[in-house]
């Protein structure tokens, strides 16, 4: 008979305490700290219940012995979870997707294995096969390779495992999984964390590309331990308004790849829909020229973005001016403001100031400063800006205007986009010479107010 063994969990940040106590002394959250059963025995190995021979070899090499020319990625079909992954699923690597409930993560795995080329396994512990069924109806595929699974005991899918031998995994959701070795409800700390090292042994041993899907906590982090989420290989976040079209997909932590790296998606009917030039996406179709208005060039990862900044500079009608501000961090916001009324004679401080990027995106690039702050005057000025010009800048404390990365990058999609004027930094270095487009080089914010306004 094994030995029981009571343990005490944070459930906010999974810290193992011997006894309970009213404060984590790790995350110092109140009330957190709940009792768990855990049933120590002999684990099995999920290779020798199902006899599959490991296809990963041990033997230790030296650096200069590592050959990298074998690496090889599955290719998903969808290029902008390739774009995001940095090429592709990696054999033997586990890629744990996060988002809000509703927003797409069991849609957009579906749909991608739907379309592998691969035998795939897709194991739902949230959904019945008829569920599954009904929703990939509406998505386009031509290929059968998908086999659906509904179960959430470990055990048992290690046993389908062995009988299918899919060559890509996807789990809907870990929180859903539950063990025999740990004695306690799924979703609890030790649970996850258990399913977790089991679908990594198995991932590891095999070779095989694990995705699973997890829930979110109300704060906007992953569900369970934040052990979480150092033992997968890649963290992905799905993002959006679920009253909006568009989705982004972030990387926030991936081994084998970049995590500047932005996928962007239109939810149909069918589906999600791939936007390979968000660009286009992002701006607006408008006729008549509105103040409040600047169009901005940025960089997420390797692809250029032109996105558009609205302003509306108002007076504060209750008295207490509001800065307010979405997709784009407030406190920049207030320094930009601080810096018009210093350095450019600016009477902001007694006046509302609303601040926002379309699209629905969220934007940390210091090289949309400029754009920001000629959108703030053109609204407190009421004198819209020219739809032929674009910016790229960052703003200084001192009011000047300082150089960017790869600025030959967001001309050259400027270009591409229509553009014929980009307002850069006077110091920016430029080694391509532009004969389409009439570069403004400026150095302060006040040569910025002139050539805009007079």
């Amino acid at each position: 008979m094994a030995k029981t063994k009571t343990t005490f969990y944070c459930q906010s940040c999974g810290s193992q305490f011997s006894k309970w106590q009213g404060q984590c002394t790790v995350c110092k959250e109140w009330n957190t700290i709940a009792e768990e059963v855990v049933e120590k025995q002999e684990k099995v190995i999920w290779k020798e219940t199902t006899g599959s021979p490991t296809k990963r070899t041990t033997k230790p090499l030296k650096v200069s012995e590592i050959d990298l020319t074998t690496e090889y990625r599955f290719n998903t079909g969808d290029e902008e979870f390739n774009r995001v992954l940095g090429g592709g699923l990696v054999p033997g690597s586990l890629t744990l997707l996060g988002g809000e409930p509703g927003i797409g993560k069991s849609t957009l795995l579906l749909q991608i294995a739907l379309n592998l080329p691969f035998k795939t396994l897709y194991v739902s512990g949230e959904e019945s096969q008829k569920q599954i069924k009904m929703r990939s109806e509406r998505m386009p595929s031509k290929l059968d390779n998908c086999l659906i699974l509904t179960e959430t005991k470990t055990q048992h899918i290690f046993k389908q495992i062995a009988n299918i031998q899919p060559d890509v995994l996807v789990i809907d959701s870990i929180q859903t999984l539950h063990t025999d070795y740990i004695e306690s409800s799924p979703g609890s700390i030790s649970q996850i964390r258990e399913c977790t090292s089991e679908l990594i042994k198995f991932a590891k041993e095999s070779n095989t590309p694990v995705l699973l899907i997890g829930h979110i906590t109300k704060d906007g982090t992953i569900a369970g331990p934040k052990i979480l989420e150092h033992m997968v290989d890649t963290v992905l976040q799905f993002e959006g308004d679920r009253n909006f079209v568009y989705r982004i997909l972030r990387s926030h932590k991936n081994r084998f790849g970049s995590t500047a790296e932005l996928g962007i998606y239109e939810m149909q009917y069918s589906g999600l829909r791939q936007v390979s030039n968000p660009s286009e996406l992002l701006l607006s179709k408008k006729e008549e020229e509105l103040s409040g208005t600047a169009i901005a060039s940025t960089i997420e990862g390797i692809r250029p973005l032109m996105i558009e900044i609205q302003a509306l500079v108002s007076t504060a009608v209750y008295g207490t001016p509001q800065r307010s501000a979405t997709g784009y961090p407030v406190k920049r916001l207030n320094m930009l403001l601080a810096v018009l009324e210093k350095r450019a004679g600016f009477r902001l401080g007694s006046k509302d100031v609303f601040l926002n990027i379309t699209g629905g995106i969220s934007i940390d690039d210091p090289a949309i400063d400029l754009a920001v702050v000629c959108s703030i005057l053109s609204s407190n000025e009421d004198i819209p800006l020219s739809k032929e010009i674009c910016f790229a800048g960052e703003v200084g404390l001192a009011g000047e205007i300082r150089p960017v990365s790869r600025v030959e990058q967001r001309v050259q999609e400027a270009e591409k986009l229509g553009f014929s004027q980009v307002m850069i930094s006077k110091y920016s270095k430029l080694s391509t010479d532009f004969k389409g487009m009439q570069l403004i080089k400026v150095s302060k914010i006040e040569e910025v107010v002139e050539y805009l306004f007079g």
